[in-house]
């Protein structure tokens, strides 16, 4: 790699802090001097920034890293806390970006009106390796689950959050912390194995990206098929997310939306092919059919479960 990646953690965020906490621990970090007033560690191609607070509106970390520091960032990994109003104990990752909203809206999470940032080559395989994990691993209480693409903050390169939730009760859990510190650790290659998820735009020409459209807050599409190895994950949107008027003045912002996602997604796996999955029953009619019409005429098909597995498989054995 011809980079560094960025753990950015938030100095008040249990959750981020215990997940920085045992990463410290699994190695040997150098620690740097200090990075715009705050601490900032090394271990071989990865670097761990402790930033003060509201990690959603810390914008453009990667270039201000790379001013600081003369380092390219390549990716960008937030371990954080996830809130909910179910409370329900929760392990979670996701893409971010607010694609949706008018270009003259004010975020309340942060973000780009308009805009999502390039989605982490590595959801998908994360959440396989997490879903192994706690195949022998579980903590009582505790369910896994991918979040579709939300909130802040910018950047141009790919990130992801990990996440514990969902509520103060359990973003303080010692067990969750660890078992997802174990993922960056692991996914990043940083125990001395191979990387999880890295996207090598020779080794994986052509190959399938998936982002999901429809449905709600928790993926139930992206949770299902990136379950399945060699899937790759794109973007994943929410109904919310794909705001339409009526069928007389259907809008703008549910087209924004979507260009939004793919453009981006296409930046983070260069030489893939996206493709859709379009959860019929979110949409009406009419909503469905311009939205067919609309990926056919940005040459992104729309597949349906079964076959998009099928050419997962068979590109996979081509290669």
């Amino acid at each position: 790699m011809d980079g560094i990646i960025l753990i950015a953690v938030n100095g008040d965020d249990i959750a981020s802090v215990n997940q920085a906490r045992y990463l410290l621990g699994k190695g040997k970090w150098i620690q740097l001097e200090d990075v715009e007033g705050h601490a900032a560690y090394l271990f071989k191609d990865a670097r761990l920034w402790f930033l003060p607070e509201k990690i959603l509106l810390e914008d453009h970390l990667d270039t201000r890293w790379t001013a600081a520091k003369n380092e390219h960032v390549l990716e960008v990994i937030f371990p954080s806390r996830h809130a909910a109003k179910s409370g329900t104990p929760c392990l979670t990752l996701h893409p971010i970006g607010v694609p949706h909203l008018s270009y003259d809206d004010l975020p309340e999470f942060g973000g780009r009106s308009g805009y999502a940032p390039p989605p982490s080559t590595r959801l998908g395989s994360w959440w396989r390796l997490l879903k192994s994990k706690w195949a022998t691993d579980s903590i009582a209480d505790f369910s896994l689950s991918l979040e579709v693409t939300h909130h802040g903050p910018v950047l141009d390169v790919p990130c992801l959050f990990i996440e514990v939730g969902s509520t103060e009760e359990y973003w303080d859990h010692e067990g969750a912390a660890e078992l997802l510190s174990d993922i960056i650790w692991e996914g990043l290659g940083l125990n001395g194995g191979k990387q999880h998820g890295y996207w090598d735009s020779r080794e994986h020409h052509s190959q399938p990206v998936l982002i999901t459209l429809g449905g709600g807050h928790y993926a139930p599409k992206g949770n299902k098929l990136a379950s399945e190895d060699g899937v790759w994950l794109g973007h994943m949107l929410a109904n919310h997310s794909i705001p339409f008027g009526t069928s007389e003045e259907p809008g703008v912002l549910w087209r924004q939306s979507i260009d939004a996602i793919v453009q981006s997604t296409q930046i983070a796996f260069p030489n893939g092919t996206v493709v859709a999955t379009v959860e019929k029953k979110s949409f009406k009619g009419w909503q469905r059919q311009l939205i067919y019409q609309h990926l056919e005429s940005i040459s992104v098909p729309v597949m349906r479960s079964k076959p998009f597995l099928e050419m997962v498989k068979g590109r996979q054995q081509d290669q």
